[in-house]
């Protein structure tokens, strides 16, 4: 169940190219990619996959975002490779794989699935995540194995090396990179939510943290642009958003039962996970595992932001959460330029439509 939060009666401010990828030899080091030659200088740390051979169960491909964090992923990633061969190489067949820009994540995923990958490990934040995750489905479903009569499906599994991640934060994990390849070693695996966005007319998009709506999803669009001042740049942001803000009357739909109109709100969270932003804790009743969502509506930023960290806003005046299973949102000024983003990617505008998909992925926990 995911947490709906929405908020109203705002008083003061808060503050490419898409890559095809067709072959198996994808999981080796992007080649193209200028920083492949730094990152994987030390060849004999990988098995490397030809595009003649198919993937072995145990086969691990990690998908890293060499850039990400103004470039401090791909420096960590080489530090830790060592510590990884250690730990997996006796066992597993590491596979590396560096994104070279948007949506190659999501490629990269898809190929390693169909190509029977014992797990895909997203190496980076949550956007690199985010996009790992949508790569587990295709065409409104989930990608399969080419190989039919395979045992075991293929895990998410993840190492936090980017700015925010929140997903980590809500799995109670430490942004320890070591303690991260340790848990894929051990391969435990659990059952996992996933969200989904539909809009008639168009594909679906998946989530795994929170989506949000208005204020926040705006603010979200004008943080992507400072991601290299870290986590401040949901601060600046959230300030640059606010300049010219003005709250909006929006439809909601919960549960397939009927529209009802929410006054003034503004900003509209939807919570798979507990944290976006850096650390906010905006949903703090989600839990990825249950099945649902939970949602609520938010105002008063500055002067409560701390409640906002620390998951005690849902107290305050004017500030309502509910628990869902789908959540329908559309807006009643007809403007069309009602932010709507998840996991901190930008999707466009509303109105649109968000489902849960109960246990969608099994992840290394």
């Amino acid at each position: 169940m995911v947490m709906v939060c929405y908020y109203n009666h705002l008083l003061t401010p808060v503050g490419g190219v898409r890559f095809s990828i067709t072959k198996p030899s994808v999981l080796r080091a992007e080649t193209n990619n200028p920083m492949a030659s730094d990152l994987s200088s030390d060849r004999s740390v990988f098995r490397g996959v030809s595009s003649s051979s198919p993937i072995r169960r145990r086969d691990l491909v990690f998908v890293v975002n060499p850039r990400g964090a103004n470039g401090r992923t791909g420096k960590e990633w080489k530090k830790l490779l060592p510590y990884l061969q250690s730990r997996l190489g006796s066992d597993c067949n590491i596979c590396e794989s560096l994104t070279s820009g948007p949506s190659h994540a999501i490629d990269i995923t898809r190929e390693a699935i169909r190509e029977g990958a014992e797990a895909v490990i997203a190496v980076g934040g949550d956007g690199t995540l985010h996009e790992v995750v949508n790569g587990f489905f295709w065409d409104g479903k989930p990608v399969a194995n080419w190989n039919t009569e395979a045992v075991h499906s293929t895990a998410l599994g993840l190492i936090p090396l980017g700015t925010g991640s929140d997903f980590a934060r809500t799995l109670g994990w430490k942004n320890d990179p070591r303690e991260a390849i340790d848990r894929i070693a051990r391969g435990v695996r659990s059952r996992i939510d996933v969200g989904v966005i539909s809009r008639e007319g168009e594909g679906s998009h998946y989530f795994i943290n929170v989506a949000d709506i208005h204020l926040s999803a705006k603010a979200g669009f004008y943080a992507s642009r400072f991601k290299k001042f870290g986590n401040l740049c949901y601060v600046i942001g959230a300030l640059q958003a606010f300049i010219g803000h003005h709250n909006q009357d929006l439809r909601i739909k919960v549960n397939e039962g009927e529209w009802q109109t929410l006054s003034q709100v503004t900003a509209l969270c939807v919570g798979n996970a507990k944290y976006f932003g850096g650390g906010m804790k905006i949903t703090p009743n989600a839990d990825p595992q249950s099945g649902s969502f939970e949602d609520f509506k938010w105002y008063d930023f500055i002067l409560k932001l701390h409640k906002l960290y620390n998951g005690t806003h849902l107290s305050l005046n004017n500030v309502t959460s509910r628990n869902a299973n789908t959540i329908e949102v559309d807006e009643i000024s007809g403007s069309g330029n009602i932010f709507i983003q998840s996991d901190g990617e930008h999707l466009g505008f509303l109105p649109r439509k968000l489902s849960i998909l109960p246990g969608a992925i099994e992840m290394i926990c």
